[in-house]
């Protein structure tokens, strides 16, 4: 049996893991540099330890610790927190309406040459979605999700993009993030280079002059492909749109000339599937 720990103060220094779980900005420095991330909810945990990813503790009301018994049982050292609810919402900063919380062990992450190699199995990588300085961490889970079930192999995130291991990145993503191999470029767009190192047609989402429909793109045929997708709101920067070796736009009807970024993925996700 796990060690349950009954918590009565919430200013108990066992759980500074769970603290402030609401300041974004907080959790961004401190859960990397921690080597650590927070998963929410119990079907997400699950999944995350089906993954492969180990449990730091564990963090619930007491009424879901028989629902949850068949995961904990599996860690008999690693300590189960179980407070009231007032308790455990001081500690956090919001209701724990999912049921359970876990930190877990965060991984390093894999050099990107390492990343697209081990792909597929050992394959290599085809498909890749790079996520430049998108700091929603909504659309970043949902891409996650869409890239998980349409098959892409690989996710790259720019240094300034929101991370894909944050709680609501990976509430968002219903624990896809464990199943896509991701990591984080050092630079970018020199990372364009990287990729097209790698033999990556390198196709930037975005509307200009010179741009092709997603249609076009396809029919030629290419091998490889890295698909490049920024914020909604500002694009993508000058320099990537510059440095990359298309731009491909999504034919639009309507009088509408864009969709939301996690949207925008999901369709180029299905396009281009195998």
């Amino acid at each position: 049996m796990s060690a349950v720990v009954h918590l009565t103060d919430p200013r108990d220094e066992r759980v500074a893991d769970y603290t402030n779980l609401t300041d974004v900005a907080l959790r961004s420095k401190h859960e990397p540099a921690k080597g650590l991330f927070i998963a929410e909810s119990s079907n997400v945990i699950r999944r995350a330890i089906a993954a492969g990813y180990r449990p730091r503790s564990f963090f619930m009301s007491e009424r879901w610790l028989e629902s949850m018994a068949e995961v904990t049982a599996q860690f008999p050292d690693v300590p189960v927190f179980v407070g009231a609810p007032d308790v455990l919402e001081a500690i956090t900063g919001f209701h724990l309406h999912r049921g359970a919380l876990a930190a877990m062990h965060r991984p390093p992450l894999p050099a990107v040459r390492d990343l697209l190699a081990s792909a597929r199995g050992g394959l290599g990588a085809r498909r890749v979605a790079v996520l430049e300085d998108i700091v929603d961490h909504t659309n970043v889970g949902a891409i996650f999700r869409g890239a998980a079930a349409l098959g892409v192999d690989a996710v790259l995130v720019s240094p300034r993009c929101a991370d894909p291991f944050y709680r609501r990145s990976v509430r968002v993503s219903m624990g896809t993030v464990f199943q896509v191999p991701w990591t984080r470029l050092e630079s970018w767009p020199a990372g364009v280079e990287e990729l097209r190192a790698e033999g990556f047609t390198v196709a930037a989402l975005a509307l200009s002059d010179d741009s092709i429909t997603l249609d076009e793109f396809v029919s030629r045929g290419h091998e490889k492909a890295a698909f490049v997708f920024g914020t909604e709101g500002h694009g993508l920067a000058a320099d990537t749109l510059a440095a990359v070796d298309a731009v491909v736009r999504i034919p639009m009807a309507g009088g509408v000339d864009s969709l939301n970024v996690a949207a925008s993925a999901a369709v180029v996700f299905y396009a281009t599937r195998p």
